[in-house]
């Protein structure tokens, strides 16, 4: 669009209000037409904002919403929203490792925690409708920032000194002083006191422009530029690789890979040490609460000695990956270990966790023994030859047993907490099999004629570990975007952007004020200035209107 000619000579983008260089309000089309009394709205100078200039083309419709205030406030109140329900019940990743997310919630909350993992609550956080959110936020942030920046930059770069009288007259601090003798001294005097206050004073034909603190109006757009960089942090959160906040649970000998690490990380728990303060062994200021307590309940110390293994060439499905051993750790609370950026904690632990039960297989009446065989809880053999024509089949496998609100045996989780099996029993005699139902202290037998029965021998157990992995690369991003918006909060807040005009007219002199905040403050600083000068003190027209 074609550019706005005032009438001081200078052209204003399409849409401008006040005239970048003279402050002439636009609309008026003469100089000697009566003057509004109506005091300027001096957001933003008056400068050309493109929402508020084109409206025409899609893109335009897109930049007006995103540059709406409003419309940034609504995103936010709808991110705080979606945020609280996320509260609601723990997130899938905060459930325990050995359940389906859908087991879980049903179980665990009833028709509340079966909706909430229907409508995919239980990943809100890291849902793409989340991420639409937090983009659209980062969007209404960075259009609203440029919208109102650009515009404001260049009418405060290219505002003049001598101002319209138009624009003196409506400035909400102004005074008029029909004549003054000596003039030129006192400016001179004026312009001394200002700068001795630290304003930067400019002088164009005897009038004076004199102003501080301009880059406090830049608070509010470093605060932007602060939230984009925490955002577009946040967001890298879900690129893989950027961020892990995993839980591995690991069993005295065994090797596990790490989650997070894509397979290149192994780990080994050699031996959990728990260790409980002991009555007699303590300081006498412990003696009462270890006595209210009971002697050896209260934990003093538990980690778990690990070695960490690297693999070695690239993972082939079907094989064992080639390990290389990295280090030996202790892993206490609040001392992880740490290695190539990430970082394993001791958060939990589980003694004596049920790991392997043995049985025999004998005969009800005479308790002949026909063999035995050992059942590993956590990957359980469905057949086991006995020889001689002996079998076991185990039909059914339920971790943590219970009966349902049917009178069914089910299982809670996939935890062997209190296992139970069906075998199924085959002889040279029956080989059709027998049936029999085998809980911890308990042994239900369907057919009463059964020749066979299982016979509980021993079980071996085992102490877990649950360590908690973090890999945090966002931080940066974090901490960088939270500096500066903390800078543009102390930019906006404790300073404020102060301007004072004074023009010569005729034998007079019209003197204005303006502040984006904290008007007492310049009232007053221009009064000390004034004070022992001939020109009138400003009056606050806000208050006459």
């Amino acid at each position: 669009m074609n550019e706005v000619k005032c009438k001081c000579g200078h052209s204003n983008p399409h849409g401008t209000i006040l005239c970048e260089s003279c402050g002439r309000p636009v609309q008026e089309k003469d100089s000697n037409e009566a003057v509004s009394e109506k005091l300027l709205d001096m957001k933003y100078d008056g400068s050309a904002r493109r929402s508020q200039t084109y409206k025409k083309t899609p893109v335009d419709k897109i930049w007006n919403f995103f540059s709406s205030v409003k419309v940034g406030i609504w995103i936010i109140v709808l991110i705080l929203i979606a945020s609280a329900i996320g509260t609601i019940l723990p997130q899938v990743m905060y459930i325990p490792p050995n359940v389906t997310p859908e087991e879980f919630y049903r179980e665990e909350y009833g028709v509340i925690g079966q909706l909430y993992y229907q409508m995919g609550f239980h990943e809100l956080f890291s849902s793409w409708w989340y991420m639409v959110l937090i983009g659209a936020l980062a969007a209404s942030l960075v259009i609203a920032s440029l919208d109102r920046f650009v515009p404001l930059y260049g009418a405060l770069k290219k505002q003049g000194v001598t101002r319209h009288e138009s624009f003196m007259r409506r400035q909400r601090l102004f005074s008029e002083t029909s004549s003054v003798s000596k003039a030129e001294e006192q400016l001179e005097t004026i312009k001394d006191r200002l700068k001795r206050k630290r304003y930067h004073v400019r002088v164009e034909n005897g009038n004076l422009l004199a102003e501080k603190n301009r880059f406090s109006r830049w608070g509010p757009y470093v605060n932007h530029i602060g939230l984009i960089i925490f955002l577009f942090g946040a967001m890298l959160r879900f690129v893989p690789g950027m961020y892990v906040d995993d839980v591995i649970w690991i069993r005295e000998g065994e090797t596990n890979v790490i989650p997070g690490t894509e397979g290149k990380y192994f780990l080994r728990s050699d031996k959990f040490v728990m260790e409980t303060y002991k009555k007699d062994s303590e300081d006498e200021v412990f003696q009462d609460a270890l006595t209210r307590v009971g002697d050896g309940n209260v934990v003093k110390n538990y980690q778990t000695n690990v070695t960490l293994y690297e693999r070695q060439g690239e993972a082939v499905i079907g094989e064992e990956p080639e390990l290389k051993k990295i280090k030996d750790e202790q892993i206490k609370v609040n001392q992880p270990l740490k290695h190539d950026s990430y970082a394993l904690y001791q958060v939990d632990y589980k003694l004596n966790e049920l790991n392997k039960m043995t049985f025999s297989l004998v005969d009800k009446e005479t308790e002949e023994n026909f063999g035995q065989l050992t059942i590993d809880l956590l990957d359980p053999q469905k057949e086991f030859d006995l020889g001689n024509g002996y079998k076991v089949e185990v039909a059914s496998y339920l971790p943590d047993f219970y009966f349902n609100s049917e009178g069914e045996p089910s299982t809670k989780t996939r935890i062997p907490d209190n296992p139970a099996f069906v075998f199924k029993m085959i002889s040279p005699d029956k080989p059709k099999g027998e049936t029999s139902f085998v809980a911890i202290q308990q042994t239900i037998e369907p057919n009463e004629d059964n020749q066979l029965k299982m016979k509980f021998e021993g079980v071996e157990t085992k102490n877990l570990s649950a360590l908690t992995v973090r890999k945090d690369n966002t931080l940066w991003f974090l901490g960088l975007g939270g500096a500066i918006f903390m800078i543009g909060v102390t930019q906006g807040m404790y300073w404020n952007h102060r301007r004072i005009w004074i023009r010569r007219s005729g034998e007079g002199i019209l003197l204005a004020g303006h502040t984006n905040k904290n008007w007492y403050g310049i009232k007053n600083e221009i009064d000390s200035v004034l004070e022992g000068t001939l020109i009138e003190v400003p009056k606050d027209q806000s208050d006459e209107n």
